[in-house]
C-alpha cells in the first residue's frame, strides 16, 4: 500500500472513530447525531488531505488563517462550506468575506458594519468570551445583548448564533454550560440564532452534551503537525 492509500485509511478510520464518538455523545445527550454539524478545522494541512476528506464524504472545511483558506478553497469543489473561526483582521475581511462560508468570531461592530458592505449575504456565528481575558476575545455576556441589537440592524448578515472556546482554566462542562444558559438568554430576543459553535479535539463531548451544533475538530481526524 503506498502512502496515498496509507493517508487515506488513516483519515477514514479517525473519521469513523471521531463519528461513532459524536453519536454516543448526542445520545447521551437525547439528541440526535444529524443535527450537529462536523467541521473539519485543516490548518496546516495540505490540499491533498482535504482532497482526501472530501472523498470520504466530509463537506465542511475551518481554516483560521486568511491565507490558507484563500489558497485551499479553490482547490475544492464548489459544494464545501467554508468556515473562517480565527482572529479577524480588518485589512483580511475582504479577503474573508470571499471564500468563507461562515465567519465564526465576529466580536467587533466594525468588522460587522465592514463585512456588511462587501457581501450580499453572509452566515455569522458571535464570539463570545468565556474568560476575563480580553487578548482572547470574544463579546463580554453581558455586553451580548447591545452587540447583538446593533449588529441586527446591519444588512446582508444572518446571525446563526454563538461561538466559544472553553478557557484552559475552566472545566469544559462548566464553560459550555454557560455557553448554553447565554445561547438560551439571546434566543428569547433573537429567535433564528440558535446555533452553537463549541468544542474541539479535546473536549466536544462536553459540547455536545451542552447543545453544540457545529464542532471544529482537527488533530483528532488530521493528526499533529
Amino acid at each position: 500500500m503506498n502512502d496515498v492509500n496509507n493517508r487515506k485509511l488513516e483519515l477514514a478510520t479517525n473519521l469513523e472513530r471521531i463519528n461513532e464518538r459524536i453519536k454516543v455523545a448526542a445520545e447521551g445527550a437525547g439528541r440526535d447525531w444529524d443535527s450537529i454539524t462536523l467541521i473539519v478545522v485543516t490548518k496546516t494541512f495540505p490540499v491533498s488531505d482535504i482532497k482526501m476528506l472530501y472523498e470520504l464524504g466530509i463537506r465542511n472545511f475551518g481554516e483560521n488563517r486568511d491565507q490558507e483558506g484563500a489558497l485551499k478553497s479553490p482547490e475544492l469543489p464548489g459544494d464545501c462550506l467554508w468556515h473562517f473561526q480565527g482572529q479577524i483582521q480588518s485589512n483580511k475581511l475582504k479577503s474573508i468575506a470571499e471564500w468563507a462560508s461562515v465567519i465564526h468570531s465576529i466580536d467587533e461592530i466594525s468588522h460587522a458594519r465592514k463585512l456588511s458592505s462587501l457581501v450580499d449575504q453572509k452566515d455569522i456565528f458571535i464570539q463570545v468570551s468565556l474568560s476575563n481575558q480580553a487578548n482572547r476575545g470574544g463579546v463580554a455576556p453581558e455586553d451580548l445583548g447591545s452587540f447583538i441589537s446593533e449588529l441586527a440592524t446591519l444588512e446582508n448578515l444572518e446571525i446563526r448564533g454563538l461561538m466559544a472556546v472553553a478557557p484552559l482554566e475552566q472545566a469544559p462542562e462548566v464553560a459550555f454550560k454557560r455557553l448554553k444558559e447565554i445561547s438560551e438568554e439571546v434566543i428569547n430576543n433573537f429567535p433564528g440564532a440558535t446555533a452553537i459553535s463549541a468544542g474541539m479535539s479535546n473536549d466536544f463531548e462536553a459540547a455536545i452534551s451542552q447543545g453544540a451544533t457545529h464542532i471544529r475538530i482537527g488533530s483528532q481526524i488530521l493528526g499533529v503537525r
